[in-house]
Protein backbone atom coordinates (compact mmCIF):
# COMPACT_ATOMS: atom_id res chain seq x y z
CA UNK A 1 0.00 0.00 0.00
CA UNK A 2 1.49 3.37 -0.98
CA UNK A 3 1.86 5.96 1.75
CA UNK A 4 3.15 9.41 2.46
CA UNK A 5 6.14 9.78 4.75
CA UNK A 6 8.00 12.62 6.41
CA UNK A 7 11.13 12.59 8.61
CA UNK A 8 12.41 15.28 10.93
CA UNK A 9 15.83 15.47 12.61
CA UNK A 10 15.99 17.76 15.63
CA UNK A 11 18.87 19.27 17.60
CA UNK A 12 18.25 22.20 19.93
CA UNK A 13 20.64 24.71 21.48
CA UNK A 14 21.92 22.26 24.11
CA UNK A 15 21.52 18.66 25.23
CA UNK A 16 18.90 19.39 27.92
CA UNK A 17 16.70 21.36 25.54
CA UNK A 18 16.97 18.65 22.90
CA UNK A 19 16.09 15.99 25.48
CA UNK A 20 13.07 18.01 26.62
CA UNK A 21 11.81 18.29 23.05
CA UNK A 22 12.32 14.56 22.57
CA UNK A 23 10.48 13.77 25.80
CA UNK A 24 7.54 15.92 24.69
CA UNK A 25 6.94 13.52 21.79
CA UNK A 26 7.25 10.34 23.83
CA UNK A 27 3.53 9.60 23.84
CA UNK A 28 2.86 10.81 20.29
CA UNK A 29 5.31 8.86 18.16
CA UNK A 30 8.41 6.70 18.20
CA UNK A 31 11.57 8.76 18.38
CA UNK A 32 15.11 7.68 17.60
CA UNK A 33 17.75 9.21 19.85
CA UNK A 34 21.18 9.74 18.32
CA UNK A 35 23.55 11.19 20.92
CA UNK A 36 22.86 14.92 20.64
CA UNK A 37 19.81 14.84 18.37
CA UNK A 38 16.70 12.81 17.69
CA UNK A 39 14.42 12.09 14.79
CA UNK A 40 10.95 10.86 14.13
CA UNK A 41 9.03 9.66 11.11
CA UNK A 42 5.37 9.91 10.29
CA UNK A 43 3.69 7.66 7.73
CA UNK A 44 0.10 8.05 6.59
CA UNK A 45 -1.93 6.68 3.70
CA UNK A 46 -3.31 10.11 2.78
CA UNK A 47 -1.45 13.39 2.40
CA UNK A 48 -4.11 15.27 4.39
CA UNK A 49 -3.67 12.85 7.31
CA UNK A 50 0.10 13.29 7.16
CA UNK A 51 -0.35 17.05 7.24
CA UNK A 52 -2.61 16.81 10.31
CA UNK A 53 -0.19 14.55 12.17
CA UNK A 54 2.74 16.79 11.21
CA UNK A 55 0.95 19.92 12.44
CA UNK A 56 0.13 18.25 15.76
CA UNK A 57 3.75 17.22 16.37
CA UNK A 58 5.20 20.57 15.31
CA UNK A 59 2.77 22.57 17.44
CA UNK A 60 3.76 20.47 20.43
CA UNK A 61 7.44 21.06 19.75
CA UNK A 62 6.87 24.80 19.35
CA UNK A 63 5.01 24.93 22.68
CA UNK A 64 7.78 23.07 24.52
CA UNK A 65 10.48 25.19 22.89
CA UNK A 66 8.66 28.36 23.97
CA UNK A 67 8.39 27.01 27.52
CA UNK A 68 12.11 26.21 27.55
CA UNK A 69 12.86 29.81 26.51
CA UNK A 70 10.74 31.18 29.36
CA UNK A 71 12.33 28.85 31.92
CA UNK A 72 15.83 29.75 30.67
CA UNK A 73 15.12 33.42 31.42
CA UNK A 74 14.92 32.65 35.17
Amino acid sequence: MPYWKINLDIRSKDFDSTKSLCDALATDCEVKWDGDSFSFEIKEAKAKDLRAMWNTRIRGLIAVDSLIDVIDQY
